[in-house]
């Protein structure tokens, strides 16, 4: 709100009529003390002044176009308006202003003013006093939406409803009762979603003054508000699922909420200042969500870390292990596949497997690792170490799941019948939803489709 809508607010609040300039400082009630009325024991032509007015120099002659120092500035002078400090304080001192009678537009600005001073507890009152002075209008319109269906709401163009910028919400809410009576459920749920405009806007910044008061679930709670009128609200989507990424970190039913939220935001946003980061968090929840959870996922981080860090070191350290020579990998590779060293492999991988089932995941990674080296093709090895580096988070997951899925996405696919085999229908599943989004060209997709429908 600018300074002059706020003078104005201030002058519309003031407790009776009066003759006085604006921006006159109050006359306590009962005072008549005037130039022309002089209190008892004044001299006729003293020019007594009221209790409160600022002290006029002796002699100062009163028509004067100057104001004395102190006075509050007069509009229409040019003189410099009210800072925001003076306003609030001004607004501060007038009794029983959060009692009084408002319109939508006055509550707001007030509203607005308080928030954008970090003054939340003030600015949450008035922003719902004009919440309630619009609640006819939010009623309105979820009835007769409802009464649509499925057909869309139209544009307050398309239906006519003929409003002017700025004009008030009562009046177009009235507009808008109008055609409900008449019958036009789409052309009222119009007429009623365009008086709502400036509401949600209000809406959302009392959510974000709840929040920064600390309350988060009275900030939720106003964001849902906000998206029960409009679920493609941008703001809406984005601040909801932030704070429940941010207040929810183990929940992984909530985490999952909040990625459907940044997605959303996306896809009906796709060019808004928001979506990259929105893009970027969806990600972190998604990764959240792997590891089980905020708390895993930043151990799994320190771990990584930690590895990271021994193996920088490892030159410094002549004992501690390095990277496999070409020697040693040729060595490898022209070892003989003897029955036994083939069996013992084939162990391994169905040990591995047991592990994944029981979302060991390092264990299973351990097995792996001992495995590929000697059966690099092996389709089925690979998908377990895949699964597995997915299931700790790791950073090199993203690069070995897609060597995986593009290479055997059959082997991927079999993984997951195993993991269901073996008592672990969730991890299937989420393999299967993971294999179906990554290779979307996968020659068994219906198969695969079919499997996630069950």
């Amino acid at each position: 709100m600018n300074l002059s809508l706020a003078l104005a607010t201030a002058a519309l609040l003031a407790a009776e009529p009066t003759q006085l300039p604006p921006g006159h400082p109050p006359v306590p009630p009962g005072t008549t003390a005037s130039p022309a009325n002089p209190p008892a024991g004044t001299a006729p032509g003293a020019g007594a002044m009221p209790e409160g007015h600022p002290t006029m120099q002796e002699g100062a002659a009163a028509p004067s176009g100057e104001l004395p120092p102190g006075h509050p500035p007069m509009s229409g002078t040019g003189r410099a308006p009210p800072s925001a400090d003076e306003l609030l304080r001004q607004l501060d001192s007038t009794e029983g202003l959060k009692e009084r009678e408002k319109t939508f537009e006055i509550a707001s600005s007030l509203g607005r003013l308080y928030y954008v001073n970090g003054r939340n507890t003030e600015a949450v009152t008035y922003l719902l006093q004009a919440e309630a002075r619009a609640k006819p209008a939010r009623e309105l319109f979820l009835a007769q939406r409802k009464r649509l269906g499925k057909a869309a709401v139209p544009s307050p163009d398309a239906a006519g409803c003929g409003f002017t910028p700025g004009m008030p919400v009562e009046d177009m809410t009235a507009a808008a009762q109008e055609r409900a009576k008449k019958g036009d459920a789409a052309g009222a749920a119009a007429c009623a979603r365009a008086a709502l405009t400036p509401v949600l806007d209000v809406q959302m910044m009392r959510g974000h003054a709840l929040l920064l008061s600390g309350d988060s679930a009275g900030a939720m709670a106003v964001y849902d508000g906000v998206l029960e009128v409009e679920p493609a609200h941008e703001e809406a989507l984005f601040s909801r699922a932030s704070l429940l990424f941010e207040t929810k970190g183990e929940d992984l039913a909530a985490l999952k909420q909040a990625r459907a939220g940044f997605d959303a935001l996306v896809a009906a946003h796709p060019d808004s200042a928001r979506a990259p980061m929105a893009k970027r968090m969806s990600a972190l929840v998604e990764e959240t969500v792997k590891a089980g959870g905020r708390k895993k996922l930043l151990a799994s981080r320190a771990e990584d870390r930690r590895i990271r860090l021994s193996q920088a070191a490892a030159p410094a350290q002549p004992d501690a292990p390095r990277p496999l020579s070409q020697e040693a990998i040729e060595a490898v590779k022209n070892t003989e596949r003897t029955p036994e060293l083939e069996q013992g492999l084939a162990k391994l991988v169905e040990e591995g497997e047991e592990h994944l089932a029981k979302g060991r995941y390092q264990e299973a990674l351990a097995n792996y690792t001992r495995v590929v080296p000697f059966q690099p093709e092996n389709g089925r090895a690979k998908a377990g170490m895949a699964w597995a580096l997915v299931g700790l988070g790791r950073p090199m997951s993203a690069r070995v799941w897609g060597v995986a899925v593009q290479s055997d996405p059959a082997a991927v696919e079999k993984l997951g019948d195993t993991l269901k085999a073996k008592g672990d229908a969730k991890g299937a599943k989420a393999l299967w939803e993971k294999l179906a989004t990554d290779a979307p060209d996968y020659a068994n997709k219906a198969a695969l489709q079919a499997k996630l429908a069950q």
